[in-house]
Formats: C-alpha cells, sequence, structure tokens
C-alpha cells in the first residue's frame, strides 16, 4: 500500500539508523495517544515532550546534519526526510513544524563557508537544539529586498546588528537563528547567526496563538563577530533562495501525512455509521467523495516521491528540480485542501469534534499553501519553464528510484538562482506513453489542445504582464507536470491501471476546470476562448473500475486507529 499505516510499517530502508528513528518517531506519539495530542493542541503547550524525545534520541541531529559534519550516521538524505515529515504531519503539524523551521535555519549554515558556524550547529543539534530562520520582517514581509535588519562595523572586526524579524518560528528556543539583513557600509546582504538566549536579542511575542513558538523579535545592538558571519553578498541572496528551495518541498509532505490520518479517520466513522437504514458508506455521493479523496491523496504522494528523485540527481547541469519542487509546495498542498473538503463534506459534523485528529487537520492543512511563498508565487515562478517543458525538450537518461542511503550534497552548493527559463527538461510525452487507459487517453487530448493554443494563440505583451491571465494558464501546466511524474512513480510503484485511471478521471476535470477559468478571464481572445473550449471534456466512465477502486477505499476501514 502505497500510503502510510504506523500500525502496519514495512518501509525497506538502505540501513538500520533510519529504520530506527522512523519506529521511534512512531512509538512516541503512539505512546502519547491522541488524547494528549489532542489536549496539547488545545491548551497551545510547548511541546517540550517532543524536542526532549528528539534530545534523547538525536533524531535532528541524524537527520539534519549533512554527512561529514556529525555522527557517522547522519547525513542529509532526502528520501528519508520524505517519510519523516511525513509522519511528523500524520501525528500534527505542530510537531513537523518545530522540524521545518529548523530546516530552514540550517540552510543557510550547510551553505556556508564558515566553519566554525558549521560546529557550532552540529555541537547544538547533538544537544537536542532547534533552530530558526529570521527572513521576513513586520513591515516587508518576505520582500527580502527591503530588510531594515542592519549590521554596523564597529572598526574593530566586529559589528552591531539593529532591527527587527517577524513570524519566525523556533524564535524562542533557537540555538542559532539564521538572520538576514544587509551591512551599513555597502549595502551588500548578509546572514549572520544570532542566539535567541542572549540578552540583546529581545523576544517580543508569539504572534500566533498555537503550539508553535512564531516570534517576533528586535535586535538592539546585539554584537556580532566575523565567526558569527554566515555569509555575505551574493552567497547570502543565493544562501536565502536556495534554502526556500530545500524547505518548501517539505509542505506537501506534511499535508500528505494530514490527509491520510483524515482519511482513516473518515473512512472508519462512515463505514460503522448507519443513517436512514443503511451504512454512511452506501450512499453514491459519499462513495464518489472517498474515491476522489482517495485517488488525490495517492497522487499526491506518488508525485512528491519522484520529486525526490529528481532532487536527489540534481547538479549544475539537471536542474529540473526546480520545477518539481515548488509544485510539491504548491500543487501538492492545495490538493491537500480539497482532499480534506472532499472528506469533511461526508463526516460533516463530526469533523468538529475536539477528540478527533480531524478537527486540527482542517485548520491546520490551510497553512501550507500559504507558507514558503504562496500558491501564486510558486505558478508565477513554474510559468518560466513552460516554454522549454513543452517545446525544448532535452535528452537525459531515465532516472531511477533515489532510495540509496546517501548525501544531497547538492541540496548546499546549488550555485546561482538565475537561469530559470535555461532550463531543459525530458520529454512529457515518453510518461504519457506509458500506458493507456481511458482517461489518460482523454488527458493527453486535452494537452495537445493546451499546446496548440500556446502555439497559435500565444499570450500577447499586454497578458503577459496580466498576472490573472498568466496563473490560469500557470494552473494547466501545472497539471501536465503533475500528472507526468504521477505516472513515471506509478510504473516504480506498480501502481495499477484502475488506479491510474481513476486519477485521471479527476484530473481531466481540473483541467476542465482551469481551461474554463482561462477561457473566462476578462483579457483572453477569441481564439484562446476557443482553444479553452476544446480542452473542457467529461472523464470516461466506467463502474467496473470505479467500483474497484471504491473497494480499495472502503477497505481502509479499519486499517488504522491512532492509541486513544
Amino acid at each position: 500500500m502505497v500510503l502510510l499505516n504506523p500500525k502496519k510499517h514495512s518501509r525497506l530502508y538502505p540501513d538500520e539508523r533510519s529504520r530506527e528513528v522512523m519506529l521511534k518517531t512512531i512509538d512516541f506519539f503512539e505512546r502519547k495517544g491522541k488524547r494528549r495530542v489532542r489536549d496539547d493542541y488545545h491548551a497551545k503547550v510547548w511541546y517540550a515532550d517532543f524536542l526532549d524525545f528528539v534530545k534523547e534520541e538525536k533524531i535532528f541531529a541524524t537527520m539534519c546534519t549533512p554527512a561529514g559534519n556529525g555522527a557517522p550516521d547522519s547525513r542529509w538524505d532526502t528520501w528519508r526526510i520524505c517519510e519523516f515529515a511525513e509522519i511528523l504531519g500524520f501525528y500534527g503539524l505542530q510537531y513537523w513544524y518545530t522540524w521545518q523551521v529548523t530546516v530552514l535555519g540550517l540552510g543557510p549554515i550547510w551553505m556556508s563557508e564558515n566553519e566554525p558556524i558549521k560546529e557550532r550547529a552540529a555541537k547544538a543539534l547533538e544537544q537536542g537544539g532547534i533552530f530558526a530562520f529570521g527572513l521576513s520582517e513586520k513591515e516587508h514581509g518576505a520582500d527580502v529586498y527591503s530588510t531594515d535588519m542592519i549590521l554596523t562595523p564597529q572598526g574593530d572586526g566586529t559589528y552591531t546588528a539593529k532591527g527587527g524579524k517577524y513570524y519566525i518560528g523556533n524564535g524562542n528556543k533557537a540555538a542559532i537563528v539564521s538572520t538576514f539583513g544587509k551591512l551599513a557600509d555597502s549595502d551588500e546582504y548578509v546572514f549572520f547567526g544570532a542566539d535567541s538566549q542572549h540578552d540583546r536579542y529581545h523576544l517580543i511575542k508569539n504572534v500566533c496563538a498555537s503550539q508553535n513558538y512564531v516570534a517576533q523579535f528586535e535586535l538592539e545592538d546585539y554584537p556580532v563577530s566575523e565567526a558569527d558571519i554566515i555569509a555575505k553578498g551574493e552567497h547570502a541572496w543565493n544562501s536565502a533562495l536556495n534554502t526556500v528551495n530545500i524547505g518548501k518541498y517539505n509542505l506537501g509532505w506534511a499535508s500528505i501525512g494530514m490527509c491520510t490520518h483524515a482519511l482513516y479517520e473518515a473512512i472508519h466513522h462512515a463505514s460503522n455509521r448507519r443513517l436512514y437504514n443503511m451504512y454512511v458508506t452506501d450512499f453514491p455521493h459519499v462513495k464518489q467523495m472517498f474515491t476522489d479523496a482517495y485517488a488525490r491523496l495517492i497522487a499526491m504522494k506518488l508525485f512528491a516521491l519522484r520529486a525526490a528523485d529528481y532532487m536527489r540527481v540534481a547538479s549544475p547541469e539537471d536542474r529540473r528540480y526546480l520545477l518539481y519542487n515548488p509544485m510539491v509546495k504548491m500543487k501538492v498542498t492545495t490538493q491537500g485542501e480539497d482532499v480534506m473538503n472532499l472528506l469533511w463534506d461526508v463526516i460533516a459534523a463530526k469533523g468538529f469534534e475536539e477528540d478527533m485528529m480531524f478537527e486540527q487537520a482542517a485548520v491546520d492543512i490551510r497553512a501550507l499553501p500559504k507558507l514558503e511563498g504562496t500558491v501564486h508565487v510558486n505558478i508565477a515562478l513554474i510559468v518560466k519553464f513552460m516554454a522549454n517543458y513543452f517545446f525544448a525538450p532535452a535528452d537525459y537518461s531515465e532516472v531511477a528510484q533515489q532510495n540509496q542511503a546517501a548525501n544531497d550534497d547538492f541540496l548546499f552548493d546549488q550555485g546561482p538562482t538565475k537561469g530559470l527559463r535555461k532550463i531543459r527538461f525530458h520529454d512529457y510525452n515518453i510518461a504519457y506513453s506509458s500506458r493507456d487507459t481511458a482517461n489518460l487517453g482523454v488527458f493527453r487530448e486535452q494537452i495537445a489542445a493546451f499546446k496548440e493554443m500556446l502555439m497559435t494563440a500565444p499570450p500577447d505583451d499586454a497578458q503577459q504582464k496580466d498576472i490573472d491571465f498568466l496563473l490560469a494558464g500557470g494552473e494547466i501546466f501545472a497539471l501536465v507536470a503533475y500528472g507526468q511524474l504521477i505516472l513515471e512513480n506509478a510504473k516504480i510503484y506498480d501502481v495499477s491501471d484502475d488506479v491510474v485511471d481513476q486519477i485521471f478521471d479527476f484530473m481531466v476535470r481540473d483541467f476542465s476546470r482551469h481551461a474554463l477559468s482561462l477561457y473566462s478571464k476578462p483579457t483572453s481572445s477569441e481564439t484562446q476562448m476557443a482553444s479553452c473550449l476544446q480542452m473542457i471534456r467529461k472523464p470516461v466512465l466506467d463502474e467496473a473500475r470505479y467500483q474497484r477502486v471504491w473497494q480499495q477505499v472502503h477497505d481502509l476501514q479499519d486499517e488504522y486507529e491512532m492509541a486513544p
């Protein structure tokens, strides 16, 4: 089964430490139990017990220290990071969050040429430390061009830092806050490490009402030495953006984890509840919503896993991950919202009950599309790849599943963040010709109609400046790339034609919805509107296939229930 089931955990690992980390993490939450997890969530309790577990078992030290900087079994291994993020999301976004902002805080440090600060970070991880990423500011948000954090040289090789940061996770306890600013004398960008416990580090408040501490803090004449400098100039700028490249991928896995737990709760409740002298799961519309949610969730996981393969083979010559990575952030997380909406429409009022993990997930799932750059920001990013994706494919060797125990060195040596329009991709038709199901056939016709529109009626100069118009086209492009990696991974995971066709059932419908949106834009031309009408298609009905997939969903009814 592709979906995570903590009670029947049987994933293959290349080394024993990876297995140990996952099983011990699962055991921590199952021993804690749903009641205590829910009580802590509602009481907004700082998760000291979880961080004590992390410290005792050296979990973050193993998972977040690149090879050569820590213990022999530590490495930055995206294959096992995927599952760890999924497990944390499964048991609660708050536990995922403190790890996620630690990942972000560590990014600039592991990219640094400053060996002493790397040694400090590795030592802090061994001691159970957490980290923070001091990028955003209250007045500027994530507009890093406009930072008001200023480092002023003191004439003796040291600096003082003055300025504030806002919305900084772990800002209350971080061993090192990787803080972004500018040098007063040169106006160059700079990253430096701040200690959240220093007396010149003024913690103002938690800006969110949650278990997480999302800090507002001010530095007032905070002393900074060269040993605290992480990066300067272009290196600092690239470190900021490349860290986000690493971190935003993890948001998709939090969504997958939450949706999986919610699916188990929803199907268990619905299949054991009788209304009007029949089980809830006997209602046709309920079957449809569950089947749709299941297909979307399987697709989310197949895509995110395959995107990891491209991250792990990335190099200066192969930067395809820069398309797939933001799609995990924006496409997988918005699909997660769709999954939760479908499940909530089934269980209705039950989804509000305080003893359900669902109640928490239904709220927290909304955060993920809005963090590490909004959906709109990420779609605006990926449209830069559209021309080369459709019209200038390059030859690449087929990428195998990257599940080896290896350090992902390139992630901390990504280089300059420019040149996105020059990135080339392998031919998407290879994946789309690998299967032959009815709905996949319809979807291929929709792709052909979209590509024809790009050739015969591309966006004119005004439309290219119309972000709203470009976003509508970007949604369609995202669907094509989404389906490509789903098909590639369906082959690797031996996913049945039934499930693949059910996935493309909703993909056809989503394509039609986005085509209608593009058709309806105020600036769309008559030719473009005619092309959009050709893209609006109906999925092929196959009742036997649908019933077989529905049975897979229904069989999950008693597969998992969290310890009370």
